[in-house]
């Protein structure tokens, strides 16, 4: 059987190695998020990188009890006591496109609005109403705009301020506004940027590949995840979670 390969890590006696660096030379840095960019990027983060990087990771890290991944995670640990794991398992099985998965698509979407600046030669405004234009005659809803609680969400603002002060994902960041300023004109009422478009735009502008857009907000969310487990076990009793329902199929005769 031919050996694998990697690049990512390796060990033998006295030593573990993860992208050429020692594990406790690693652990001496005490930055768990610089680690993370080093085993997706292949490199350490510039200081200016691990602040934005390390802010998408606390943006993606809790939203309440209420999200799909979180309240998963306690459903299953409140009939279920003794497998912390699968109570997590089952939180991030949670995430998906409607949950958490918006960001990939929303960086495919800026990565094709992009193209279109750059080979067309059109602003970023026209690029926006074009990306607009092209997902609404397909039907496609437009990932990374709009949020169910907040009108503008603070976790864009905060993420996208701190960007642009370090000079990072200029392009990215203006283009998704202008694609959500486009639909907003569109539906004639005003849409945010919610944090998944806020993170693809910043993953873009620190060249990760679309497939990070989730697994940054895997990586942030499994935090929160954990902290809600851990609490639904240790405060509250079990089987506690009763879910209001409606019956409303047939009736024996």
């Amino acid at each position: 059987m031919e050996a694998w390969k990697t690049s990512i890590s390796t060990y033998d006696r006295d030593r573990i190695i993860l992208r050429g660096y020692r594990v406790e030379d690693l652990m001496h840095r005490g930055n768990f998020g610089d680690v993370a960019f080093l085993l997706l990027r292949g490199r350490m983060p510039s200081p200016a990188e691990s602040r934005v990087w390390n802010a998408v990771l606390i943006a993606s890290s809790d939203h309440g009890p209420t999200p799909p991944s979180t309240m998963a995670a306690r459903v299953i640990a409140s009939g279920n006591r003794k497998a912390a794991e699968a109570a997590v398992a089952g939180g991030l099985l949670a995430i998906g496109d409607a949950h958490g998965g918006a960001g990939e698509e929303a960086m495919r979407m800026l990565q094709e609005g992009m193209k279109l600046i750059s080979h067309q030669g059109i602003s970023v405004g026209e690029a926006g109403k074009q990306i607009v234009q092209r997902y609404r005659i397909k039907g496609r809803r437009i990932p990374g705009v709009g949020h169910r609680v907040h009108e503008r969400d603070p976790r864009t603002v905060t993420l996208w301020a701190m960007a642009r002060e370090e000079g990072i994902a200029e392009l990215p960041i203006t283009l998704m506004q202008a694609i959500a300023d486009a639909l907003s004109v569109q539906l004639g009422r005003t849409l945010p940027v919610n944090v998944d478009g806020a993170l693809a735009a910043v993953l873009l502008g620190l060249e990760f590949p679309p497939e990070v857009g989730k697994l940054a907000f895997i990586l942030g969310r499994c935090a929160g995840i954990a902290a809600h487990l851990l609490e639904e076990l240790t405060r509250e009793a079990p089987m506690r979670i009763h879910v209001p329902f409606t019956y409303d199929g047939p009736h024996p005769e």
